[in-house]
């Protein structure tokens, strides 16, 4: 199955020179990443792990995890934005295997194959969530870990990450989001359970667009990280 929305993969084509940019569009993400790293680090075993960063952009997360000792394969399908990706790995003496893909492509080769995959900021830009989430617990060893963030279709998280973040603060690109594609915690779930996934933790991410800061919090409303646990 193709699941990719071919205008989401231009929008971030268009804005990939702006990835590596610590002051630029995608500050946010930067701001993010020492908690979301943080987040995977509490839960899964990194060092040493086979990790398969699913929609990994220009590699803020997977450059991290390779950085914490992670055999780390990157995929994404915004090509220019992977290019990127190859070139600030290689300027940093980082090993990541970034790859042109989606989730969907690498099976069934590599059904199984990574003890972690993870998926930030994904699922929301995707045509069916539920599949991508089937997709990377198809990916994931038994007894592996699946990581996933995204944003609650919820009025206060329109408010917030999508009026606020894009149109008032200016903190990210007018578009990023669409309020229709935002992905409910209980829509989630439910697909980890079809996927034959055990939730760990579900955990709410607040940012603080002042400070620069993210932080844990029980509010579930705007941004949230989940983490699974494919069984035995």
């Amino acid at each position: 199955m193709n699941n990719l929305d071919e205008a989401e993969i231009e929008k971030f084509n268009a804005l990939a020179e702006s990835w590596w940019d610590p002051e630029g569009k995608f500050r946010p993400l930067h701001d993010m990443n020492p908690f979301r790293l943080d987040y995977i680090a509490r839960r899964a075993n990194i060092k040493g792990s086979r990790c398969l960063d699913v929609g990994c952009g220009a590699g803020i997360l997977s450059e991290s995890l390779a950085v914490r000792g992670a055999k780390v394969t990157g995929i994404d399908r915004a090509e220019k934005t992977l290019k990127v990706a190859q070139i600030h790995a290689q300027s940093a003496n980082i090993e990541v295997d970034y790859r042109l893909a989606a989730a969907e492509d690498l099976l069934p080769d590599e059904a199984e194959s990574y003890d972690m995959v993870t998926c930030l900021e994904l699922l929301e830009h995707v045509p069916d969530p539920a599949a991508l989430v089937q997709s990377c617990a198809d990916l994931t060893r038994p007894g592996g870990h699946v990581f996933f963030s995204t944003i609650n279709r919820d009025p206060r998280a329109w408010l917030l990450a999508v009026v606020g973040a894009e149109y008032i603060l200016n903190i990210l690109p007018k578009g990023t989001h669409d309020y229709a594609k935002l992905v409910k915690p209980s829509e989630l779930a439910a697909a980890m359970r079809q996927a034959d996934l055990s939730l760990g933790n579900l955990c709410g991410m607040r940012y603080n667009p002042f400070n620069h800061k993210a932080s844990a919090t029980q509010d579930l409303s705007v941004n949230y990280i989940a983490h699974a646990i494919k069984p035995m």
